[in-house]
């Protein structure tokens, strides 16, 4: 057997074509036929041939009438994708630089809400009574700025006072505090040398009040800007609460007649409560003040009703820690004056603190609502990480109103009895197991 595509004599024809004729052999003689077989991967790919529709001005292909390849045209999302991205980009970036430049005037905003949240109540029952809303709201207004006066005035005048008495008589409060000192922990300081410390030109002391001098200026110009602030506020909650019907209707002439009914009750529930708590906290800082008034008149203490005053507000307005930061002050400058003295007051705030808690501001609040401590510090610490020292006063009243639309909020169910939930309520005595 001879191997296919061989010739008789076993070797191979450089060459073979359909015919017999081998055109490698000399003379042209016919040769035997083999037929050699091909596979299909051995044969030559030809590519096809260029039509003139395909062909471009310079003889090449035209791009355009390329069709690509399935799965590799970008999806349409993609492109959806990053138009949606840059445009957030964008507008994250001018709410950015829009909050920067009227963070000021929001603030403001939030202040004449929450403070025509507060009046309106007191607006109402005057409006009721014959008055109009802005003779009434005015009147109501005048009464607050009367009273933001008088406490500033009254707490201004003490702080002016006793850096005054404090730099005339600075000598005279060192000798007596260095004998303190000595006669109490056993010391040896010299007061001689401690008060020419104080007096040298080039102490640290003297460079310290210099440097206080030269920023009369820049406290003036603050002083004023907080006047212009305030005037402010008292102008945006004048218009919010005299125009407060004509911006209700404006407002639930666009809502359908069920979703005015839920805005106007919303709103009326804010009014109430907020209004009510921070009236209940009025009272009650007018309740400390006065006992507090008595108590520093009857110790022979220096300024009497601003202390008071001071005591009263901040220990209201302030959660928790309200009491304690406003007691320091006093204890301070008494502590000045005679150690037992600010012994007395110390005692005094600590034992007023307790009958306000369990008698007074029950009583008090019990027709308003009252924040649980753990709520009230939360939103005080909250409010002063937005918003600074003016938004922990207002998050006071906001979380007032929250929980007040929260509570009316959805449906109540009765609670089963369980050791989880029982309440040992003051005044009752708990009943015994039965076993």
């Amino acid at each position: 057997m001879l191997p296919r595509g061989a010739g008789p004599d076993g070797s191979r024809h450089p060459s073979h074509v359909r015919g017999g004729v081998a055109s490698g052999m000399p003379g042209g003689e016919p040769q035997p036929h083999y037929d050699r077989v091909v596979s299909d991967e051995q044969q030559p790919v030809v590519d096809p041939p260029v039509t003139s529709t395909e062909e471009g001005s310079s003889g090449g292909v035209d791009p355009a009438t390329v069709v690509p390849p399935p799965g590799t045209r970008m999806p349409g999302w993609v492109i959806r994708a990053i138009v949606v991205f840059w445009l957030g980009f964008l507008m994250v970036g001018l709410a950015k630089n829009l909050w920067g430049r009227l963070s000021g005037l929001i603030l403001l905003l939030v202040i004449a809400l929450f403070l025509a949240l507060a009046i309106e109540p007191g607006v109402n029952r005057l409006a009721r009574r014959g008055w109009r809303r802005g003779r009434a709201t005015m009147a109501i207004l005048f009464g607050v700025m009367l009273a933001a006066s008088v406490f500033v005035a009254a707490i201004g005048n003490l702080v002016g006072t006793q850096v005054v008495d404090l730099l005339q008589n600075s000598e005279d409060y060192i000798l007596e505090s260095v004998d303190r000192i000595n006669d109490t922990f056993g010391t040896s300081l010299d007061p001689q040398e401690v008060v020419d410390e104080f007096n040298r030109p080039d102490g640290p002391v003297q460079e310290f009040i210099r440097s206080q001098q030269d920023q009369v200026v820049r406290l003036s110009l603050q002083a004023l800007d907080g006047l212009l602030k305030g005037l402010s506020v008292l102008l945006f909650t004048y218009y919010l609460v005299a125009d407060g019907p004509r911006l209700r209707r404006a407002i639930c002439s666009r809502l359908r007649p069920d979703r005015q009914r839920m805005v106007l009750d919303a709103w009326e529930l804010a009014i109430t409560k907020t209004g009510g708590y921070l009236y209940s906290r009025a009272l009650l800082a007018m309740l400390s003040a006065l006992f507090h008034w008595i108590v520093f008149q009857a110790a022979d203490i220096q300024a009497p009703i601003p202390l008071a005053l001071w005591v009263g507000l901040v220990s209201q307005f302030l959660p928790v820690v309200g009491t304690y930061i406003a007691g320091i002050l006093p204890v301070l400058i008494t502590f000045l004056d005679s150690p037992v003295k600010a012994a007395v007051v110390l005692g005094f705030i600590i034992v007023y603190q307790q009958v306000e808690n369990y008698f007074f501001a029950p009583r008090i609040t019990a027709r308003t609502m009252e924040l649980h401590p753990a709520v009230a510090f939360g939103a005080a610490l909250a409010g002063f990480s937005l918003l600074g020292a003016a938004g922990a006063v207002l998050a006071l009243p906001a979380a007032a109103m929250l929980q007040a639309l929260v509570g009316e909020w959805g449906e109540r169910h009765d609670v089963i009895d369980s050791e989880l939930t029982a309440m040992n309520l003051p005044g009752r005595r708990r009943t015994p197991r039965k076993t």
